[in-house]
C-alpha cells in the first residue's frame, strides 16, 4: 500500500505518460468515448421513460379508450357503414362480463373528435371551450387537481341534474377578472346558466388527454343540455394493475360487438386506443436502449483499454534498458509490476471520469433544451449513480487486468539482457 502512494512511483508514471503524449491521448479518447456513449444512451433511455411518465402520469397506465365507429361488413340484417353509438347500458354489461375491469367511465364531449366547442359567456367576456359530460368516477381514472375551496362533480349532482360545472384554469383567466374567485359565480353555456363549483389546475405535464380550458358538467346535465339521450361518445376502461390490458381490450370489443350486433370479423366498427399497451412498449424500448448502451459502452471501453495495454507494451519495450538498470540496482519485480499496473489503472480511471463529466454535461444541456417542451415525451435524462459506479468499477477491473500483460512483460526481462538493449 505504501508503494502505491510513493512519490517516486507516481513521478515515474507521469514521466512515462509524458514521453508518449500523442499515443496516450488517442488511447484515452477511446476509453473516454466508450463511457461517454454509455452515459448518453443510458440517459436517453431514462429521458424517454421519464417523458412518457410525465405525459401520462395523471391517468391510469393500465387503461384503454373505446368508441363507436362504422361497420365494415354487413351483419345481422344490417348494411355496411352503419354508425355504432355506445350507450350507458354498455357500461354495466362490460363490468358484469369482464371481471378484470377495475373502473369504467362513460364520457360525452363537445369540442373534440371533429366537433365544435361550445360558446361560453361570463358577463361581457366569452370564449369557445370543450365541454365534457362526466361522472364522479372519472377522477379515479384520470386525476384532476382542484383548487382549494372547490370540488369535482359528485353523485348528488348527477342524481339532481344540477346545473353546475368545473372549469379549467385557462377558462378562469379568460372569463373572470384577475384575483376574482370564480367559485359560486355563474357562466352561461348555450344560454343556460351554470354555477362554478371548482377549478382544475393547469398541469403542464399533461396526463389526462384534456387541457386547462375544458369544462366538466354532470353527465346527466350534459345529456339534457345537448339532448344526447343514452348515447356515450367514448369509454375509458381501467384494468387492475396485474392484468393483461391487451386481452381486456379484445374482451371489451367482443362484448360490444355482441351487444350492438356487429360481425366478429369487423375490425373497424369499434375503435380503441390502448394506453396500457403503449406503456409496455415504452418500457421495453427504454429497457432495450439501456441494454444497448451497456453493450456499446462496454465494447467501446474494452477497445480503449486494450489500446492502453498496447501503449504500455510499447512503453515497456522502449524502457527495457531503464527497467534493466532499476532491476540491477535492487528494484524488485513486484515494484516494477505495480508501477505498470498503476499506470494502466490511472489512465483508465482518468478517461472514465472525463467521459462521465462530459456525458453529464451534455445530458444537462439536453435537459435544459427540452425542459420547456411540455408536449415532447423526453425529460430529465439522468443515469442512476449505481450505473456510473458500476461502470467505473468495471473500468478499474479491466484496467488492472490489461495492465498485467505489459507488467508481466516488464518483469520477464532479465537485468543482464535489458542492459545489453540498445
Amino acid at each position: 500500500m505504501k508503494k502505491i502512494f510513493d512519490k517516486d512511483t507516481w513521478q515515474e508514471i507521469f514521466s512515462s505518460i509524458a514521453q508518449n503524449k500523442i499515443r496516450t491521448i488517442i488511447t484515452v479518447i477511446g476509453v473516454l468515448w466508450g463511457i461517454f456513449l454509455y452515459i448518453m444512451l443510458s440517459g436517453a433511455a431514462q429521458g424517454v421513460d421519464n417523458g412518457f411518465e410525465r405525459q401520462f402520469q395523471r391517468i391510469s397506465s393500465n387503461s384503454l379508450f373505446v368508441w363507436g365507429q362504422y361497420t365494415s361488413v354487413p351483419f345481422g340484417g344490417f348494411k355496411t357503414n352503419r354508425g355504432i353509438r355506445l350507450t350507458l347500458s354498455d357500461v354495466e354489461d362490460l363490468k358484469n362480463k369482464i371481471p378484470e375491469i377495475q373502473y369504467i367511465v362513460a364520457r360525452n364531449v363537445r369540442g373534440v373528435f371533429g366537433s365544435n366547442g361550445s360558446s361560453v359567456v361570463r358577463k361581457q367576456k366569452k370564449g369557445t371551450y370543450n365541454i365534457y359530460g362526466d361522472f364522479p368516477i372519472f377522477i379515479k381514472v384520470a386525476t384532476k387537481n382542484i383548487y382549494d375551496g372547490g370540488r369535482f362533480i359528485n353523485e348528488l349532482d348527477i342524481k339532481l341534474k344540477r346545473k353546475v360545472c368545473v372549469i379549467g384554469e385557462k377558462t378562469q383567466q379568460e372569463l373572470f377578472e384577475e384575483n376574482e374567485d370564480p367559485i359560486g359565480k355563474f357562466i352561461r353555456i348555450n344560454n343556460i346558466y351554470f354555477k362554478v363549483i371548482g377549478v382544475h389546475k393547469f398541469v403542464p405535464e399533461g396526463g389526462n388527454f384534456a387541457n386547462d380550458g375544458d369544462i366538466h358538467l354532470p353527465f346527466s346535465t350534459y345529456r339534457k343540455l345537448f339532448n344526447t339521450g343514452e348515447n356515450v361518445d367514448f369509454l375509458i376502461v381501467a384494468g387492475y394493475d396485474d392484468i393483461d390490458i391487451v386481452q381486456v381490450e379484445n374482451d371489451v370489443k367482443k362484448v360490444l360487438k355482441k351487444i350492438h350486433t356487429i360481425s366478429p370479423e369487423d375490425n373497424r366498427a369499434i375503435g380503441s386506443f390502448n394506453l396500457g399497451e403503449l406503456f409496455k412498449k415504452i418500457i421495453k424500448f427504454a429497457s432495450g436502449m439501456t441494454f444497448l448502451s451497456l453493450v456499446i459502452g462496454i465494447a467501446t471501453i474494452l477497445g480503449g483499454i486494450i489500446g492502453i495495454g498496447n501503449i504500455l507494451l510499447i512503453s515497456v519495450k522502449e524502457r527495457t534498458k531503464e527497467i534493466g538498470i532499476r532491476r540491477a540496482i535492487g528494484a524488485t519485480p513486484k515494484a516494477i509490476k505495480l508501477q505498470i499496473m498503476l499506470e494502466s489503472v490511472f489512465l483508465t480511471i482518468i478517461s472514465g471520469i472525463i467521459g462521465i463529466i462530459l456525458g453529464a454535461f451534455v445530458l444537462s444541456m439536453i435537459n435544459i433544451a427540452t425542459k420547456e417542451l411540455k408536449d415532447y415525451p423526453f425529460t430529465n435524462p439522468t443515469v442512476p449513480i449505481s450505473y456510473i459506479l458500476g461502470a467505473l468499477a468495471l473500468m478499474v477491473i479491466l484496467g488492472t487486468l490489461i495492465g498485467l500483460i505489459p507488467a508481466q512483460r516488464a518483469i520477464s526481462i532479465k537485468p543482464i539482457d535489458a542492459l545489453r538493449e540498445e
